[in-house]
């Protein structure tokens, strides 16, 4: 509904005598600042000075006097240097907030098919706490997308290739008698209590593989516990069955990407000024084997060749150097630089009593992504890592975690979704079992609560734009701080006033849909009781 507002308001001003024939600039709306009193702002007038060469106040207060003329604005008024506030009807809020649909387009596959492909962690160790804001991070914009209409996916690649089964195998069996794997094996405890599991007849050159698909189904069980599904779970050794990585040296080959050197296939990015990477990189090795490139090549090649046109990779921090050398295979590939899209997000620091929680992944000491759901839950986990945005650090408070009150902002959005079904509940032995009878009037509490419903497909759009569920997690905090305001000054139940209850209990009913969905987005629970 702000989208055909912003549309009628765009005709209307274009149509207006002062600005007729003009080139105009696009119309946006953001929230009016508290002080003006309005509900609306525009920035309008300050652009279309530029264009008209003309003084902002004058160009603001003649296109006031336009949209005063619309029906669903109640007031327009100008503020130096320019701005334009408006007041919207209190119809066109009540009938905007409750508007349930969210979609932008209906599934255009052939404009959008995004495949976004997050943690794929090696399979040699339990998922930890990196991998988990990576997880929340890949399946809250999977599910925002969706929700407006895009067709998007998700995967894991699974890195089972390589010589990572030969490293664990050794790793495994060395404690599975008791000593220390060697220096460049896997040293984190969790082998301690996989070796003992390791059947009794499976000869030693199996211990490998054995392993790795046990801490594969570990990494599943972890996913589904955490919230996430993934549409496919993508095996690096499928690439390889089908001579992916060869194909992919043929297509790059073919487009004159290649050249031979000391006995090794390199790929020639420095030769192209558009596709360069700071150096060039080997693709097969001197023995004829093909480096974790070219099987990352081959990779994202197969990604296009099943249709998607947008690939979204989310990385971890230490994988800065992997985007240009990635951004030159994509364009060597003859795709669009752009249709490849890397998030990289940043470290998480946990700390307790004040003090950061020390981690050493080397010496196989970290903190599991499963230690942390058990410590907190898996709703403060997701709440928190959708928090922040993937570009920033971010310190993860164990303290305010597992506090179950009003300072931890996961409680804080739950509890006004729980207290809203204990109000239905004492609704319904009074007699009211219905949530449609909308409002005709607000009071200024109702009016600043259905006012933040509107904003929600807005918020949602956010997300998409900046690649980050964090405009989501504020919303939904604000929401509740206005729901608590409302709630503390507008009395729901009346069973003297019946026609104020149902406009209430209707405001109630709209409010914790907007948190039960905004919630699933970001993979928590709206309880219905705490």
């Amino acid at each position: 509904m702000l989208e055909k507002l912003k549309q009628d308001v765009t005709l209307k001003l274009a149509n207006a005598e002062y600005f007729k024939g003009s080139e105009l600039p696009e119309v946006e709306f953001s929230a009016a600042p508290a002080h003006t009193g309005a509900d609306l702002s525009m920035t309008w007038a300050l652009a279309a000075a530029k264009k008209l060469r003309k003084n902002p106040m004058e160009i603001a207060k003649e296109a006031c006097k336009a949209l005063r003329e619309m029906t669903v604005v109640a007031d327009a008024q100008v503020t130096a240097p320019g701005f334009i506030n408006i007041k919207l009807d209190d119809k066109f809020i009540i009938t905007t907030a409750a508007d349930r649909r969210l979609k932008d387009r209906e599934g255009d596959c052939a404009k959008h098919n995004i495949l976004i492909e997050f943690v794929s962690a090696n399979p040699t160790g339990p998922l930890h706490v990196a991998s988990g804001r990576g997880a929340s991070l890949g399946d809250s914009l999977v599910k925002i997308h969706r929700a407006l209409g895009y067709c998007c996916d998700s995967e894991y690649y699974v890195n089972d290739a390589g010589n990572q089964a030969e490293l664990l195998a050794i790793s495994v069996k060395a404690r599975k008698e008791g000593k220390e794997p060697p220096e460049n094996g896997y040293h984190g405890s969790y082998l301690i209590e996989l070796a003992k599991r390791i059947p009794a007849d499976l000869p030693e050159e199996q211990y490998g593989r054995w392993a790795m698909e046990e801490l594969i189904k570990t990494q599943q069980q972890d996913m589904k516990d955490f919230h996430v599904d993934f549409t496919r779970w993508f095996r690096e050794s499928d690439l390889h069955k089908e001579e992916a990585p060869k194909k992919a040296l043929e297509a790059l080959k073919a487009q004159g990407y290649t050249y031979e050197k000391e006995n090794a296939v390199w790929f020639g990015s420095t030769k192209d000024a558009e596709a360069q990477d700071d150096k060039d990189r080997v693709l097969v090795r001197k023995d004829g084997r093909p480096t974790y490139f070219l099987a990352d090549i081959a990779y994202h090649k197969n990604k296009y060749d099943r249709g998607y046109n947008t690939l979204i990779d989310i990385l971890g921090a230490d994988h800065h150097g992997y985007v240009p050398r990635m951004k030159a295979a994509v364009h060597a590939l003859g795709k669009e630089e752009k249709s490849f899209v890397p998030i990289i997000h940043q470290l998480v620091h946990l700390t307790e009593g004040g003090e950061q929680v020390k981690m050493s992944k080397r010496a196989g000491r970290f903190i599991t992504l499963r230690e942390l759901m058990n410590e907190v839950g898996t709703d403060v986990c997701r709440f928190f890592f959708a928090s922040r945005t993937p570009n920033a650090h971010m310190i993860f408070d164990m303290d305010l975690a597992k506090k179950r009150t009003n300072e931890n902002p996961v409680f804080y959005v739950q509890y006004v979704h729980a207290r809203i079904y204990s109000i239905f509940k004492a609704a319904a032995e009074k007699g009211f079992t219905e949530y449609n009878t909308a409002p005709t009037a607000l009071t200024p509490q109702e009016r600043a609560l259905m006012l933040k419903l509107i904003w929600f497909k807005q918020v949602l759009r956010n997300c998409v734009a900046d690649l980050s569920p964090h405009h989501l997690t504020t919303y939904l905090i604000e929401l509740a701080g206005l729901f608590h305001a409302f709630y503390d000054n507008c009395r729901v139940l009346n069973e003297q006033n019946p026609a104020q209850t149902k406009a209430r209990l209707f405001i109630c009913q709209r409010v914790a849909e907007r948190i039960k969905k905004g919630l699933e987005f970001i993979g928590v629970s709206a309880p219905e009781e705490m």
